[in-house]
């Protein structure tokens, strides 16, 4: 029997990047087609592990974490360059509002007034409409050496939805990589708010196959299925006896291509969890890649998680380094409300008043497991 050990190489990756302070800096990043300048955040943690923003869409447009033999590498598809994401882009890193997901028909219903958004899947509003937070320009500014923090004013009426919403996203990474996206907003009128972040992860490194081998846990309990449309029926089905069932470790494609008319609607999976904590920041999801040892631990104060397995990609578009993405290329973990809830008054609300103020967190924590115990 044979232990692969990397402790020494960690230890001595670790003590070299241990002299390295925490920094947050900023890049240009180029400009959009009407001259707007775009900045690149980068937050560096003592580790030498690292994520960066961009001003355009408040995107992640990195995060770069150790492997088991402390090697670092982008575990977050996108692009090399400003002009990508301009491109055909898949939402890659993108911070996605007013509404993430979906609004059946791209209509709701509030204080009796119908409000009418922009409809750009299928007839319904999808992550916000055609012009959502990922295709707007964002302010930055540094917080600390480890936190930066975006903020936009959506005015009112924008794609369809009331309210001036004054948005504040702060991104941070602390020395134990642990990854925080923290959001608040505040309204004039009551309206709808449900942010999230659209990263695309592959924990073997952005452009590295497939995601299928990699071992996935989901703390649900229930899921909400969908019609043909993708929009939510407005029941809870327990997951135990379904290829939804994530309770304990599966590997990401053992059951993709399952027999299911749920699978079949999405493709593979493009559903909502119903996460069983209720308050404070509880777990979400946990993703292992064993080639690399690396872990993603993902934390959250929302009810919902929205697990995307890249059925959409096909290897048309090519990422960082000219890496062609094929389908199942990345997991998404998407923390947020329930898709249609405005439409669903027994899903939790998404409800934002005058003089409240909307506050959601998600922690991406990363760390590696040693290479298991193998038989010669």
């Amino acid at each position: 029997m044979r232990l692969y050990s990397t402790t020494f190489a960690i230890v001595m990756a670790l003590a070299f990047a241990a002299a390295l302070p925490a920094a947050v800096t900023d890049s240009d990043f180029g400009k959009l087609a009407d001259g707007s300048p775009v900045r690149l955040y980068t937050i560096t943690n003592k580790g030498g592990s690292a994520v960066q923003m961009m001003t355009y869409g408040g995107t992640v447009v990195s995060i770069k974490m150790p492997d088991r033999a402390g090697r670092i590498a982008d575990v977050a598809l996108g692009f090399d360059n400003l002009a990508g994401y301009l491109g055909n882009n898949p939402l890659f890193g993108a911070l996605v509002g007013r509404y993430a997901n979906r609004i059946k028909g791209a209509t709701f219903t509030l204080d009796g007034v119908q409000y009418k958004l922009t409809p750009n899947e299928r007839g319904s509003t999808m992550h916000g409409g055609k012009r959502g937070f990922d295709k707007v320009m964002w302010t930055a500014a540094k917080i600390d050496d480890q936190t930066v923090e975006f903020t936009y004013l959506s005015k009112d009426g924008e794609e369809g939805y009331p309210g001036n919403l004054t948005v504040h996203t702060r991104y941070s990474l602390s020395d134990a990589n642990e990854f925080k996206v923290d959001y608040s907003a505040k309204t004039d009128k009551n309206t709808v708010v449900n942010l999230t972040n659209h990263s695309y992860f592959n924990l073997a490194g952005e452009g590295n196959g497939d995601v299928l081998n990699q071992e996935l846990t989901i703390y649900a309990d229930q899921y909400t299925p969908v019609d043909a449309l993708s929009i939510p029926t407005g029941k809870l089905v327990d997951v135990a006896g379904t290829p939804f069932d994530f309770r304990t470790p599966h590997k990401i494609g053992e059951r993709i291509a399952a027999d299911d008319q749920q699978i079949r609607f999405g493709n593979g999976y493009d559903h909502n969890f119903v996460l069983s904590g209720k308050d404070g920041l509880h777990p979400a999801a946990t993703v292992y890649d064993p080639g690399s040892g690396r872990v993603m631990e993902v934390s959250t104060t929302e009810p919902g998680v929205q697990l995307y397995t890249a059925n959409g990609m096909d290897g048309s578009v090519a990422g960082k380094g000219g890496k062609k993405y094929p389908k199942h290329g990345a997991v998404c973990l998407e923390t947020e409300h329930f898709p249609n809830s405005p439409n669903q008054p027994e899903f939790p609300s998404t409800e934002l008043k005058v003089g409240q103020t909307y506050h959601s967190m998600t922690v991406y924590r990363f760390s590696t497991r040693a290479e298991a115990a193998t038989k010669p």
